[in-house]
């Protein structure tokens, strides 16, 4: 089971937002009461812990509403505008990398309900070709990263390192050949222009055989997804669709580069997502 911070956070939002109003109701009035009676210049004197003190508000009160407002804006910002993730694995090379920070617009795709990830107010479609995140059809509680390949109702293949949607296959040109010391998989690939949608990006076919061919219909309310790393993705070729209400939101923006604890941050690769 991942750690679904979406849900705790939820959580933390909740707990603070009762004690916040609780005091609104029950000590807000008691403060008020006190500072009325009290002269001008005592008033302004007065810090905020010592209004708390003579109204006697207890510190357990005082202490879990202080978070409210900061957590409210942190769970309105990630649940309605943009959320922030971090790339684990190599599975979108080389279009983003292991410990790319990336923006995410959850509004692209409907404004939904927070942890239920329910749609009330819809806005566009998704398309193919965007890099979508989406909670993990398996384990809700992750979240995984891919390119959109098939819409419901799609005919999808793969063969031989094709891929067709309806029948026609996907536009891809030849760039490079990249060697084993220049790609973190270990392997030699040949590296590809592709044309996906509106989309046009990087991908990468090795030399080996790739088990996980297949023919696929997209079903209604799913998607199907593929990483550019082609042979190196868990994705809809080995688990299957992505139902509608796991979609997060579109992957936009790539604001930080960072290998691990110990290594330097870096922004020379920020930039759209394309």
């Amino acid at each position: 089971m991942g750690f679904d911070f979406e849900l705790i956070l939820a959580i933390a939002f909740l707990v603070t937002g009762v004690f916040w109003v609780y005091d609104r109701i029950v000590y807000f009035p008691k403060r008020k009461a006190v500072l009325v009676n009290m002269p001008t210049e005592t008033r302004k004197a007065l810090s905020k812990d010592a209004q708390q003190r003579l109204a006697q508000t207890p510190k357990f009160v005082v202490e879990v509403k202080s978070y409210f407002v900061i957590i409210a804006v942190i769970f309105g910002l990630r649940s309605f505008v943009v959320e922030p993730f971090q790339i684990p694995s190599g599975s979108m090379l080389p279009t983003l990398k292991i410990g790319d920070f990336i923006l995410v617009n959850k509004f692209d795709y409907g404004l939904r309900l927070p942890v239920l990830n329910t749609t009330i107010i819809p806005t566009t479609e998704p398309k193919r070709g965007d890099v979508v995140v989406f909670k993990y059809p398996l384990d809700p509680s992750l979240n995984y990263i891919k390119r959109l390949v098939g819409l419901p109702g799609d005919q999808i293949s793969y063969h031989n390192k094709t891929l067709m949607v309806n029948g026609e296959p996907v536009s891809k040109e030849f760039l490079a050949k990249l060697p084993v010391s220049l790609n973190p998989n270990q392997e030699p690939v040949d590296v590809f222009s592709e044309h996906l949608g509106e989309a046009q990006h990087e991908i990468y076919n090795s030399y080996r055989f790739t088990p996980h061919e297949g023919e696929w219909t997209v079903p209604a309310g799913h998607y199907f997804v593929m990483g550019d790393n082609r042979d190196n993705s868990a994705d809809s070729r080995f688990w299957g669709f992505v139902p509608d209400e796991n979609m997060k939101g579109r992957a936009f923006y790539v604001w930080l580069h960072w290998d691990e604890f110990f290594s330097i941050p870096s922004f020379k690769n920020n930039g759209l997502i394309e």
